[in-house]
């Protein structure tokens, strides 16, 4: 049963195709998510899973390649104020708005507006260090103005293996609902 439940995974894997131009999106042309008689709903939520993360990991390896190219992230732009975001906390030293994709009710990215080559936290360096101690204050911030001081989680997603997508240094705030453990 496992094995079946496997291959029509895979199956169902090969046909979906929403990949939103990654380079995964060639190897995987004909993919559709149709719901197929005997298919059971978990299965599908299953594969959907496998291929959100697909997409994510061929997203991280695509912005990593292009990481120290030195050209304007999508977060620079936001701090110029030349794609619109929805601000939800901002003083002289970061920018905090709300994430396009939230995973959880309450999901809010913290960045610092001067990147200053902290473009990853495992590029820190010992001049970052008022910086790191501020945007995880700002996170306490985010988290008191969104009601969810009481139970919220902060996540830095730190290189490609991590599926780190923008490469200006941030934080998640994620709260809202019960998180579970153990997270990724």
């Amino acid at each position: 049963m496992a094995s079946t439940t496997l291959t029509t995974s895979f199956s169902l894997l090969r046909r979906y195709r929403s990949f939103r131009g990654h380079a995964v999106a060639k190897s995987l042309p004909n993919l559709s998510f149709a719901r197929l008689p005997g298919q059971s709903p978990a299965l599908l939520r299953s594969c959907r899973f496998i291929c959100r993360n697909a997409d994510e990991e061929a997203a991280a390896i695509a912005a990593a390649k292009v990481a120290g190219s030195g050209a304007p992230t999508i977060f620079d732009k936001i701090i110029a104020k030349e794609i619109p975001s929805t601000i939800v906390y901002e003083d002289e030293k970061v920018l905090a708005f709300r994430d396009v994709n939230p995973q959880a009710p309450v999901h809010v990215l913290v960045i610092p507006k001067i990147k200053d080559g902290l473009t990853q936290l495992g590029k820190a360096e010992p001049r970052h260090a008022e910086i790191l101690g501020h945007l995880l204050y700002a996170a306490k911030v985010v988290a008191e103005k969104e009601g969810i001081v009481d139970g919220f989680r902060v996540v830095i997603n730190s290189g490609p293996q991590a599926c780190q997508s923008v490469y200006h240094l941030h934080l998640h705030v994620l709260g809202g609902r019960q998180l579970k453990w153990p997270a990724g």
